[in-house]
């Protein structure tokens, strides 16, 4: 299938998850991403912040773990601007308010240097056996990642299994490292 058939699809699929499997497959993704990697010696992790309503995977879980159990490292998330990704180092929710797409998003802090991200939480819809995924295709994190160090983790999100292929997948999109799902964890 092709990007936009599949986004499309993975949308509704995702939207029409009953609240428990939501809240259950979130915890399920959280738990695999802790017990999947060790976060010794990354100094600074990327992470989207949930869409909710969307029912994006809940990243509130990883970055309230994190900040408990390793409080060393540096959290970063987005706010989208002229078509880019900002990054900001997360200092509190004081600091966020919801965007024209009802995302959260810093209004003010300190910009986060893309070359020390050690590991980025990506969001998309669907990916395949490759790693090539499936955002709400607007393009930002493709841009973004391409900035990221080569050694840096980029680890999706999904709470389906990977299809086999996207058939219309390009060159300039930048594949994931790895992708987390309620059952397992594919290493690309």
């Amino acid at each position: 299938m092709i990007k936009s058939e599949l986004r499309k699809l993975y949308f509704q699929k995702r939207l029409s998850l009953k609240e428990q499997e939501y809240v259950n497959f979130s915890h399920q993704i959280s738990d695999h991403f802790f017990s999947n990697f060790d976060l010794s010696l990354i100094k600074t992790i990327h992470t989207y912040l949930p869409i909710i309503k969307n029912k994006e995977p809940d990243t509130w879980l990883i970055i309230d773990k994190i900040k408990r159990e390793f409080p060393t490292i540096r959290i970063s998330v987005p706010r989208v601007r002229n078509n880019t990704l900002e990054n900001f180092f997360l200092e509190g929710t004081h600091q966020l308010e919801k965007n024209a797409w009802d995302i959260h998003e810093p209004k003010k802090g300190i910009l986060t240097d893309v070359k020390k991200i050690d590991l980025v939480i990506v969001p998309l819809l669907i990916f395949d056996r490759s790693g090539d995924r499936i955002g709400y295709g607007k393009g930002f994190y493709d841009k973004f990642l391409k900035e990221c160090p080569s050694t840096c983790k980029k680890i999706g999100l999904s709470f389906f299994e990977p299809v086999e292929k996207i058939d219309d997948a390009e060159e300039f999109d930048i594949p994931l490292t790895h992708c987390i799902t309620p059952a397992r964890l594919y290493q690309f």
